[in-house]
């Protein structure tokens, strides 16, 4: 079965409203023959004349009256799904967000994006997830925002924008022989260090950077809170990105690695999808300002 053209509703609507093919015509900037033949297509697809003879002017049949309305009501939806999106009226904007970041990101940047959103939006909810292992998918599933390391070029269906750059330190216990004197390389090695990778991997940055030093790997976790957990009950080294853990290093020791500390950039990622919307916009600006406020690079 062909398709009907839908074209023809607008033609319909003017018709019906006009009650005349020259008039319909002329709002179309159609002539009175290209009109003709639009009403005659009009009365094969429906199966009734629609508009009848009636002295010099045409009256609408029973069928027409019926679809006047309804007609009206299709245009007008159709010419509203076609136009720019209404103005982002946050007040009312009710939606719930799905963002995904590393550990210690919501310890980090949470209250504040929290806060910023709520004073902007209060009908907007926030889902925060851990990510659990390095994966776009997510973001082609559902999640709308995810903040992370990119160690590669991004495929075409994924957009990001920096957020900050972050260097690693080296973290005790207070009361650690490291939280004392000067951090040499010799006493940073020969220490106990956690290891942080979801991989379960025993070496990463530092240990690159570190070369032809070699660490004493004794324990490996998957995420910077556990690490830091360990290092603050513990003897260990846990070696953390230094804006990232910020909070959850509370109480502890930092000291400056006794190399060159490696650096990373944090970025926030997005699938191309939702690039346009305008609450998603709205909702990256926030997390973009909250982030780069809360480690200065504003």
């Amino acid at each position: 079965m062909a398709r009907p053209d839908l074209n023809l509703l607008i033609t319909l609507d003017v018709l019906l409203d006009e009650g005349s093919v020259t008039r319909a015509g002329e709002r179309l900037a159609l002539s009175p023959s290209a009109m003709s033949r639009a009403l005659a297509r009009l009365r094969r697809a429906t199966g009734d004349p629609l508009l009848v003879r009636s002295g010099r002017g045409l009256v609408p049949t029973p069928r027409a009256l019926d679809l006047r309305d309804r007609v009206r009501r299709l245009v007008a939806e159709a010419e509203e799904v076609l136009r720019p999106a209404a103005e982002l009226d946050l007040a009312t904007l009710t939606r719930t967000f799905a963002l995904r970041g590393s550990d210690g990101f919501v310890e980090r940047f949470g209250p504040a994006l929290v806060a910023s959103v709520g004073r902007e939006a209060p009908g907007v909810r926030l889902l925060f997830s851990r990510k659990e292992k390095k994966s776009l998918g997510p973001l082609r599933d559902g999640v709308d925002l995810e903040t992370g390391v990119v160690e590669r070029q991004l495929p075409p269906d994924v957009v990001g924008v920096p957020l900050f750059t972050d260097r690693f330190v080296g973290v005790v216990r207070d009361g650690h022989p490291l939280a004392t004197g000067k951090v040499t390389a010799t006493r940073y090695t020969t220490a106990r260090h956690v290891h942080v990778s979801r991989r379960g991997l025993t070496d990463g940055l530092v240990d690159e950077a570190l070369r032809p030093a070699v660490r004493e790997v004794v324990t490996v976790v998957d995420g910077f809170g556990a690490a830091l957990a360990l290092a603050r009950a513990t003897d260990l080294v846990a070696t953390v990105p230094e804006r990232h853990t910020a909070d959850l290093r509370e109480g502890m020791r930092s000291f400056e690695l006794p190399f060159r500390a490696p650096s990373v950039t944090v970025s926030l990622l997005w699938h191309v999808r939702l690039d346009a919307d305008q609450a998603h916009r709205w909702l990256r600006d926030r997390v973009i300002d909250v982030c780069r406020r809360e480690v200065g690079e504003v």
